[in-house]
């Protein structure tokens, strides 16, 4: 969909308003990925991320990722309300882990019996960062083996691995505008807009999109998401080498932010 080139907020927020039904029909066509252009985070806690001591002859790893959170305002103008995956988990029993939303063999990480996909209830502080409230998090645990998906099971294993990235079609969705003008958009705004973490970030905007429902299709390794609070939240060896024993890594030391990560969220 082509949209025009404004001045100013207040023309692109009319003429938004204006639109509205078309532009929610054409984000509904699509399936959304990552683009990671804005909204950069200000403050992340440096230590949050994977375990990166496993075992140097591991074969299979188990990795717990973040694959969305949110209450976040992202790079799609976009804030994912608690709850937006409740009927798709239930519904869609085929989801992939992939390498950067590609759609070839080459680019699944995980799938079938070496995927699980859950919703976890947390704070932003517990996965590393600094924002206030809470979050859902789309979790994803994977077998990562090094046979399927060589180029990914070293990335997760070196810790390199730091955002990740729903594909997802939008289902529900409803426009948010700060403005007094436009009335049932403020009502929206007034309605979804104590959920945002980054209240500054949306503030600056003057609007929003509150995503209450979407459908999953994948989730993916990326190097710059859309929403950056989707970090590697933990690394595990659970395979090694033919004819060697599983090596566990040594505990972690951990500032007490992180040992909340590993202790709080994944035991």
């Amino acid at each position: 969909m082509d949209i025009p080139t404004f001045k100013t907020k207040a023309e692109k927020i009319a003429w938004l308003v204006a639109n509205k039904d078309k532009v929610i029909a054409h984000k509904k066509a699509s399936i959304k990925h990552a683009d990671g252009l804005l909204y950069l985070p200000m403050s992340v806690d440096k230590k949050q991320g994977a375990n990166k001591a496993v075992a140097a002859d591991a074969m299979e790893l188990l990795a717990k990722v973040a694959i969305n959170t949110t209450n976040i305002f992202d790079s799609h103008d976009d804030v994912h309300m608690p709850g937006i995956w409740d009927k798709s988990i239930e519904e869609n029993k085929y989801v992939m882990h992939l390498q950067e939303h590609g759609r070839k063999f080459k680019d699944i990480i995980a799938d079938d019996e070496d995927l699980k996909v859950s919703i976890m209830d947390t704070t932003f502080k517990a996965i590393g960062f600094d924002l206030s409230g809470t979050t859902q998090v789309l979790i994803f645990e994977s077998n990562v083996k090094k046979d399927r998906n060589t180029y990914m099971f070293i990335q997760y294993k070196d810790g390199h691995v730091k955002q990740h990235s729903v594909g997802m079609y939008y289902v529900k969705l409803v426009l948010c505008v700060n403005d007094e003008n436009y009335g049932a958009e403020k009502e929206a705004w007034d309605k979804y807009y104590p959920f945002v973490a980054n209240k500054e970030a949306v503030e600056d905007n003057g609007y929003f999109y509150a995503v209450l429902e979407a459908k999953l299709i994948e989730g993916s390794a990326v190097p710059l998401g859309s929403n950056y609070a989707t970090p590697t939240l933990d690394i595990k060896t659970i395979k090694s080498e033919p004819g060697q024993p599983t090596r566990q890594p040594e505990p972690v030391k951990t500032t007490p932010q992180t040992k909340s990560i590993f202790i709080n969220l994944l035991n």
